[in-house]
């Protein structure tokens, strides 16, 4: 097995948004904001290949929606979903499966893409692609609050090409790669977790954005159900801390990867790093 960062480029989210009921005064230590509350933000994807699969967790943002759209979010940044593969010899073709922790738009909005013709089709296709049956009926029938952040034109073509197949809980894609779900901040997210070379390697995806995030009041005001995020990050990082995990950012704009300590304060960072600076 090897595992590969994928960058996809950095894009805007509001500061406050991000940390909820934390003040201003504090996140902003953290992540600065610019002159509109926006702080950057990466979309880090992970590569894993395995035998004869190549499997790519999540897909950024995508470039298909509209210039008005890009207006609010301001997506930057030199890398790209498909340059950051072709630097490691990858191409579209390659992908045999797309694993999609949750539906909102900044984690599955490159997995659809939109042809000279409008069409929109899968942007792997050869790709099986994975949700789980809970998650994609919240998506495509989406309450209030994430409306916005659901946008069939990204997964809707993935069911129409017939390359979407759902996951049951306790179900692995192969061996040493399973997931966990968690309920906070969306229905039924799924957190990637590898077994690579005798440690375990989690995928954050938004249970744990960034690494300014690790304190467990710091929850996101997008999550839906906020207080079952405070129950799942406390039981989620004393788990990873116990098994020295090493914990996968999608989000965080510098720090790619940590591993945890207990401190007085609660569950901490102890090393950051790269995911190839680790397994070099």
């Amino acid at each position: 097995m090897k595992l590969y960062t994928i960058p996809t480029g950095y894009f805007k989210l509001d500061g406050g948004a991000m940390f909820g009921v934390v003040p201003k005064t504090i996140w902003q230590k953290i992540n600065p904001p610019d002159a509109n509350n926006l702080c950057t933000w990466a979309m880090r994807c992970l590569l894993v290949e395995h035998e004869n699969r190549l499997v790519l967790i999540d897909t950024g943002l995508g470039n298909k929606q509209s210039e008005k759209f890009f207006s609010y979010y301001e997506p930057h940044g030199e890398d790209s979903l498909l340059g950051s593969l072709k630097k490691l010899g990858f191409t579209p073709n390659d992908i045999t499966d797309v694993f999609l922790t949750h539906l909102h738009f900044d984690h599955c909005g490159g997995a659809v893409i939109r042809m000279n013709d409008e069409k929109l089709v899968p942007q792997f296709p050869h790709a099986v692609y994975w949700t789980n049956k809970a998650h994609w009926q919240h998506a495509i029938t989406p309450n209030a609050r994430e409306k916005a952040s659901f946008l069939k034109e990204n997964f809707m073509p993935l069911e129409a090409a017939g390359q979407l197949q759902f996951l049951e809980e306790g179900q692995s894609l192969f061996d040493g790669f399973s997931f966990t779900s968690v309920f906070g901040h969306t229905e039924a997210m799924m957190l990637p977790v590898i077994e690579y070379q005798a440690r375990k390697v989690i995928y954050c995806a938004d249970l744990l954005p960034s690494a300014g995030h690790l304190p467990v009041p710091y929850v996101m005001a997008y999550d839906i159900r906020p207080l079952d995020s405070l129950q799942e990050k406390a039981s989620f990082l004393a788990k990873a801390q116990a098994d020295d995990a090493i914990l996968f950012f999608e989000h965080d704009p510098n720090i790619a990867c940590c591993t945890l300590q207990a401190t007085e304060k609660g569950i901490r960072i102890r090393d950051t790093f790269g995911l190839e600076e680790m397994f070099s």
